[in-house]
């Protein structure tokens, strides 16, 4: 069988159904490894496949969030079956959230936003023997890695974006899915425990609503699948500058026990989760998501290189760990509609992958232990998201707008009314969320904007209403009428069709201003462009080869 699929990103095109045959079932390798301490940090993800016997073979491959290709070549029905089972599931969204998926490209495509979540659970005997603190066993687990990725529409470019597990954001009102206990609101704690406040799913609401950005799915691992996966890939390359040991010091008590010498090293097993737990030798909860990226980075390239579905042992493996390790929300959990998910990713080349860090500053309220988003920069990030603009300037240039605008639009339906007959309501969302300020007067500035454009029933809301993205709304009950008020509207400012909603909490067109658009009246021109990350994002490409750690000084040997 050709290996060109793996080359071009590990996929196999040639997908066969046949009756599921009697077909003994192999058994899963038990997995367990040593060792351990504190610190945090983690993830993985995966796909899992099947094959049924003699000339027709079911290759499945995919993609988790976390970057990791999976292969495998079953023994029939009976172990796709096993996979399935063996595959976690859990409720997608379980806390309150707003946010609405958006609308299709031109094309008809929308982009594709998976959260990836590391939990640093204790509750199982392989977790206590890899994890320190083991005086958190039976508690509910946190959220020790919070990853989004988003995929392009069009499905070639993509981006992973890590959320300092220490960040103060306000965590929506969560109901525990499995307990049925609810949790209020709130914005006093980390967001790494939105996790232990209804499961996955509140989590999910909690990132959909700091980034205005609708996520499809999650999925899940611990301590002890991410020893699994690493074991399957069989090794990946990492780098420090210095020699590196992260162990309990005077100053500071934990540490993962990563111990390295200078250099590049192959890690697997425990020394791989090692490696992505370590945080006081790197010296911040930054540096360590700049750690896990690079993890991620050269893991894919290594599983590109690897003759995955010429080894039939080696893509059994992979599957086993995959399944066994992760949880998945529900309308995900299955191995064919991971194995779909996976084909959405299969064109993606690794100099368009972006991984990169949400911006952020000490919190005040704890500004020793805890961070909050940058008021300048992660708007940034959450805006290029929100309209789709890659993180990477590798993509074809394209001649004229890139964004789909409201003026570019001629849907059927009605026309819009005479401007001058349109009741516009303006609200200034610039503050962003709790912890931002409001850009005074940027209502009003929009409302004359607005009204020169002929818009002469615009009219100031002078109540600050923090939102992190910029929206137009219509009145559901306005139907296509109110549809086509609210775009020309939006044609007035330049701001794109898919900021277009409606909604049955609004009794006229209503503009919000959010904390992405501070200033100036035209939206377009405020749209950042591909490749235009800030600094303080820690952007890495996935063709960066040459990338190491520098080992923060009180950890070196």
């Amino acid at each position: 069988m050709s290996d060109r699929g793996v080359r071009d990103f590990g996929w196999n095109e040639s997908l066969y159904e046949e009756q599921p045959p009697a077909a003994t079932p192999p058994r899963p390798e038990p997995q367990a490894a040593p060792g351990g301490d504190p610190g945090g940090g983690h993830r993985r993800t995966g796909r899992r496949p099947r094959r049924s016997r003699k000339h027709r073979i079911v290759r499945w491959t995919a993609l988790t969030v976390s970057l990791v290709i999976l292969g495998t070549a079953g023994a029939g029905w009976a172990y796709y079956q096993h996979l399935n089972n063996q595959l976690g599931k859990g409720e997608r969204a379980s806390g309150a959230s707003n946010v609405k998926k958006a609308k299709a490209n031109a094309a008809g495509q929308t982009a594709l936003n998976v959260l990836v979540l590391g939990s640093d659970s204790r509750n199982s005997a392989a977790n206590l023997k890899l994890g320190g603190a083991k005086y958190t066993q039976g508690d509910k687990p946190r959220a020790d890695v919070i990853m989004l990725m988003h995929v392009s529409a069009d499905r070639k470019n993509m981006s992973v974006i890590s959320i300092p597990r220490d960040t103060r954001v306000p965590i929506p009102t969560c109901t525990d899915p499995d307990t049925g206990q609810k949790y209020a609101a709130t914005s006093s704690v980390i967001i790494n425990e939105s996790l232990a406040r209804g499961g996955p799913g509140c989590t999910l609401a909690t990132v959909q609503n700091l980034t205005g950005v609708y996520i499809d799915h999650w999925m899940m691992i611990d301590f002890a699948g991410v020893v699994k996966m690493a074991d399957a890939i069989g090794g990946v390359d990492v780098c420090v500058n210095q020699n590196v040991w992260d162990r309990s010091t005077t100053a500071q008590r934990g540490g993962s026990g990563l111990k390295l010498t200078a250099g590049h090293h192959d890690v697997t097993d425990k020394q791989a989760l090692q490696w992505l737990r370590t945080r006081h030798a790197w010296g911040s909860d930054i540096l360590r998501a700049k750690a896990q990226h690079m993890y991620l980075n050269s893991m894919m390239r290594t599983l590109r290189k690897q003759n995955v579905f010429t080894d039939t042992g080696h893509l059994r493996n992979l599957a086993e760990a995959a399944t066994s390790s992760l949880k998945v929300s529900e309308e995900i959990g299955s191995i064919k509609k991971l194995y779909d998910l996976g084909m959405e990713l299969k064109s993606v080349p690794t100099n368009r992958v972006t991984m990169l860090t949400m911006p952020s500053v000490a919190d005040p309220q704890d500004p020793k232990a805890h961070l909050v988003p940058s008021k300048t920069d992660a708007p940034q990030i959450w805006s290029m998201l929100r309209n789709d603009i890659a993180f990477d300037a590798n993509g074809k240039v394209k001649t004229g707008k890139t964004k789909a605008t409201a003026s570019s639009t001629a849907s059927a339906g009605p026309s819009a009314a005479p401007a001058a007959s349109i009741a516009v309501h303006v609200v200034n969302g610039t503050a962003g969320d709790a912890n931002g300020s409001p850009v005074n007067q940027r209502a009003g500035d929009l409302v004359k904007a607005l009204s020169d454009a002929g818009f002469t029933q615009a009219v100031a809301d002078t109540t600050p209403q923090p939102a992190e993205g910029t929206t137009v709304t219509y009145p559901a009950a306005a139907g296509d009428q109110g549809k086509a008020n609210a775009l020309a509207v939006a044609k007035a400012l330049d701001i794109p069709k898919n900021s277009v909603k409606k909604s049955s909490h609004v009794s006229s067109v209503t503009l919000v201003a959010g904390s992405d658009w501070r200033d100036g009246t035209d939206y377009g021109k405020t749209l950042p462009s591909a490749g235009s990350a800030p600094d303080s994002a820690n952007a890495i490409n996935g063709s960066e080869t040459g990338a190491c750690m520098d080992v923060y000084a009180p950890y070196r040997w």
